[in-house]
């Protein structure tokens, strides 16, 4: 018989989750990630240079039902970590735990510090965490339940983390090494394990094809992003920082627990496989030079198990997970969240830690900017003048706020940018937008500067740092094709 269920009090926590993003999620603006991806959204299609279709389908669905402003785009976002979180406390439950082990198991994923970070920014994160935490809660149900039909939830969340992001592939080898190192092979040996992986399969085929009649480009864009990564140094320390990034410091005497119950607890026995699959999908990421924040999809399941150990703790040992789970949750808000007025102390302190609210600062005034830069040329050229962007953040602005001020849609380099072209026909004259003298001085015969890209906070970010540059540029020095061609880029 299975414990009490705490479903009540898991939805009450997930709701003011829910809530405390909602009431947070507009302080700032879009992240230069994010605006990338609402602009593909409105373009759907069955795959994009960096990431498979669904986060950008979701992010249309948003926009169409809830608008265009930071805060109607997250909430979507904040809904797949609410729904995560819950899921980590069924988990629990399903494991054996009561209902103080269910909670427990809630709040330690939802302090996660990338769970924290996905139910902010709009990204593909947040959907890979919900689809991955599902995939793992119905593996438990197959185990638990010796019904062969649950091999139909796995190889659905499978198929939509695979078609959310392709690093669902290293959990799918995991798990399946934990199946075939432990006697639950047996489960493997039925036509309802063949029925979900044809399940995933159905789900991904629209996606392999795009990319086959696209040259599998994302297969290009990953290799590059990766050799960049490595290069400048962001998969460094990957295996110390597990203890920091994919779950939060506070909680590793519950994660490690986790493990303890899988692999050396009678009632773990029947679950061996979630064990295997941690330690399998983790030396894949380590061996493959992942970034830290990539294996937290993998924690949930340690979380959820340590939870039942530790409901049976002592009362010492469970007021100390009490207290940092309840120490972790403020410290999580005040750092991940954009709470902090825009350039006090706190949010000084608050982008040392999180850079990424830097990012969120002054996309507006940018816009703005290129506009009166834009009205500023002779009547009868803006016509056949373009916008040309060195990242997706700056065209992703352009395309969400320019059309208030009458801007043509935005032209990059980047990624899915680029795969759409130049324009027939292409323009004359291009405001260019973050690239150097020297590329500009190479492309152009005559290049103007129009100054430096700011913002009204004076807020350091990448734009203001290292692709400020504004020109006005006439006479491309070569055919639009070659042009093209030569400055295709990934980012």
């Amino acid at each position: 018989m299975k414990p009490p269920s705490a479903l009540g009090t898991l939805l009450a926590l997930a709701a003011l989750r829910l809530l405390l993003h909602t009431v947070t999620n507009g302080q700032y603006g879009f992240h230069r990630d994010e605006l990338a991806t609402l602009d593909d959204a409105r373009h759907l299609a069955w795959g994009y240079v960096a990431y498979p279709p669904v986060t950008p389908f979701l992010a249309r669905l948003a926009m169409d039902l809830l608008g265009s402003t930071p805060a109607a785009v997250r909430f979507f976002t904040a809904l797949a970590q609410a729904i995560a979180m819950v899921i980590a406390g069924l988990m629990a439950r399903e494991l054996g735990g009561g209902r103080t082990a269910q909670v427990i198991a809630a709040f330690a994923a939802a302090v996660s510090p990338v769970s924290i970070s996905a139910g902010h920014l709009f990204q593909y994160v947040s959907f890979d965490l919900l689809w991955s935490v599902l995939a793992v809660y119905f593996v438990i149900r197959l185990l638990r339940s010796d019904d062969p039909r649950w091999w139909l939830a796995v190889g659905a969340a499978v198929g939509l983390g695979l078609m959310t992001r392709y690093t669902m592939a290293w959990l799918a080898a995991g798990l399946a090494a934990g199946f075939l190192v432990t006697p639950a092979r047996s489960r493997l040996r039925t036509w309802w394990a063949v029925a979900g992986a044809v399940v995933t399969g159905i789900i991904v085929l629209p996606n392999l094809i795009w990319q086959a009649t696209h040259g599998f480009i994302s297969l290009d864009f990953l290799q590059s992003i990766h050799a960049r990564d490595i290069a400048i140094g962001r998969t460094d320390g990957f295996l110390g920082k597990q203890l920091l990034v994919p779950a939060h410091p506070f909680t590793i005497p519950l994660w490690i627990a986790g493990l303890y119950f899988y692999f050396r607890t009678p009632e773990g026995a029947r679950c061996r496989v979630l064990g295997w699959a941690f330690l399998v999908t983790l030396i894949l990421f380590t061996v493959s030079h992942a970034r830290d924040y990539y294996t937290a999809p993998l924690y949930p399941m340690l979380l959820a198990a340590g939870a039942v150990l530790a409901e049976r703790w002592s009362r010492w040992a469970r007021g100390f997970t009490w207290a940092g789970l309840a120490l972790a949750l403020p410290l999580g808000v005040a750092f991940g969240l954009p709470v902090a007025p825009v350039n006090s102390r706190w949010f000084q302190a608050e982008t040392r830690v999180n850079g990424d609210l830097r990012e969120e600062i002054g996309w507006p005034e940018f816009v703005e900017t290129v506009a009166r830069i834009r009205d500023s040329l002779p009547a009868g050229e803006r016509a056949t003048t373009g916008i040309l962007t060195v990242n997706y953040g700056e065209a992703g602005a352009i395309d969400l706020y320019g059309a208030a001020y009458g801007l043509p849609p935005a032209l990059s380099r980047v990624n899915s940018f680029w795969l759409r072209g130049y324009g027939d026909p292409p323009p004359q004259t291009l405001i260019v937008v973050g690239f150097s003298r020297a590329f500009v001085d190479a492309h152009f015969a005559a290049c103007e500067s129009r100054g430096t890209i700011s913002n009204r906070f004076g807020v350091h970010n990448e734009e203001t740092d290292s692709a400020k540059n504004l020109w006005v540029c006439r006479g491309l020095r070569e055919p639009w094709p070659e042009f093209w061609r030569k400055i295709k880029g990934f980012g």
